[in-house]
């Protein structure tokens, strides 16, 4: 009999695992195990009233570099071209970014001559950083927080301005308590390797062979700055969801696990609480806390690691209004859901929504009510790579070599919290379990 793998989890990591495991030449008999009733994990879509699509968690999808363009091969493979909505270097969406400071959007300079020109917020034109980039001494430290990296090597406006920023739009977490070495390892690289990040970046500092398609081709000439689908993002895990179906992998939706347990043989006994599976190995893509709470006792080194990886709540607001074409997004997080979290209040629907419209009118002027509103909350979404989250990861890949564990870990959780990270994970996990090194 051939080999059983378990995947542990129906977003998007687990979905892309078992779709990499479905399509190798002697595949596996592949099981995937979800705990609620739909696939897709934080990947949601909803149509409002009026036939524009909600999206209740990631809006769109970028295609840069190697890992992007994977994730829109997996697009042509699922045969989703058609669908594609691209938003083209030429388009304003792509051309135009702003940061709210004291209380006005600015926009940041695009282009080579705006570095030169002063751009508020910033007291001085971006030139001064750069040049300040390229001759900050090599760092020392092994690790380091995001704010302290971007503060000695780019000038603390920059630090505290543009990057905390990012770091709350991508992470909803602290500049000053996320690892860079974690949350931006192209940046980190690039100092260790060049000694200078835009020297590294300029060199191609960490860059991998990036595959090719009509499709990559495309949005490599148009310079896609993101896409999306034409149904909403959740076409995505829809289509993997049919796709696995035809090649035999078996789906069980609304069977959360309750525990993993090592037999003598070395196989794995995965309690779905009246019933259970054997697995000769298991590709966990549930948070790495939740896989904590499951594995058995002799594996208590590598459930304190994974305990350790923390994850915040985000909600997202859809706000439809009158003579738009598109909702407005709204979403909420990091520290101020974690403080109303910690003093216990109730986050309820009407608050979130309120403090989106109250967003809404202060930073875009849309001061006059929603004619459609959506609200969703979701629940530790966001892993956060706080300084020193690389020896976690250390210890964890250790403790599974050591003991030799028929486990991979894939998900959010470890190296990436994007979708393309994620797509990107379940395709190296299941490449382990085959046996192939994934192409780097």
């Amino acid at each position: 009999m051939g080999r059983t793998v378990v995947v542990l989890g129906g977003g998007i990591s687990g979905l892309a695992a078992s779709y990499h495991l479905s399509r190798a030449p002697c595949p596996p008999k592949v099981v995937l195990v979800e705990a609620s009733e739909r696939l897709g994990g934080w990947i949601r879509s909803v149509r409002g009233p009026g036939g524009a699509i909600f999206e209740l968690g990631p809006r769109g999808i970028r295609p840069a570099g190697a890992l992007g363009a994977r994730t829109l091969l997996l697009v042509s493979e699922l045969g989703l071209d058609s669908e594609v909505l691209p938003v083209r270097g030429d388009h304003p969406a792509a051309k135009n970014r702003f940061l709210y400071v004291g209380g006005a959007l600015h926009a940041l300079p695009s282009g080579l001559r705006g570095l030169f020109r002063p751009s508020p917020p910033f007291s001085k034109p971006l030139f001064w950083a750069g040049l300040r980039e390229l001759t900050a001494p090599r760092g020392k430290d092994p690790d380091e927080t995001v704010h302290s990296f971007a503060q000695r090597r780019l000038g603390p406006e920059v630090a505290s301005l543009a990057m905390d920023s990012l770091c709350r739009g991508v992470f909803a977490g602290n500049s000053r308590e996320l690892s860079v070495r974690s949350c931006f390892p192209s940046l980190f690289q690039a100092e260790q390797s060049h000694r200078s990040v835009l020297l590294g970046l300029l060199l191609g500092a960490g860059q991998s062979p990036q595959p090719d398609s009509a499709l990559i081709s495309q949005a490599r000439a148009e310079r896609w700055s993101q896409w999306s689908l034409r149904g909403g993002l959740e076409t995505l895990p829809q289509a993997l969801n049919t796709h696995l179906t035809s090649r035999g992998v078996r789906i069980l939706r609304g069977q959360p696990v309750c525990g993993l347990s090592l037999q003598a043989d070395r196989r794995w006994k995965v309690s779905l609480g009246d019933s259970s599976l054997d697995a000769d190995h298991v590709i966990s893509a549930v948070p790495a806390s939740v896989l904590g709470k499951l594995l058995p006792a002799e594996a208590a080194p590598l459930a304190r690691a994974l305990s350790a990886i923390t994850a915040v709540s985000v909600a997202v607001v859809n706000l439809q209004y009158r003579g738009a074409r598109l909702p407005v997004q709204v979403m909420l997080g990091g520290s101020w859901l974690q403080t109303l979290e910690a003093k216990g209040a109730v986050l309820s629907p009407e608050l979130l929504q309120q403090q989106a419209q109250e967003a809404a009118a202060t930073q875009l002027g849309l001061k006059e009510p929603p004619s459609h509103c959506l609200v969703h909350l979701h629940k530790n979404c966001i892993p956060q790579y706080t300084l020193g989250h690389w020896q976690k990861l250390e210890a964890a890949t250790q403790f599974l070599a050591s003991q030799r564990l028929p486990l991979t870990l894939a998900g959010a959780s470890y190296e990436g919290v994007a979708v393309n990270d994620c797509i990107e994970s379940g395709r190296q996990a299941a490449a382990r379990v085959l046996g192939s090194e994934p192409d780097s």
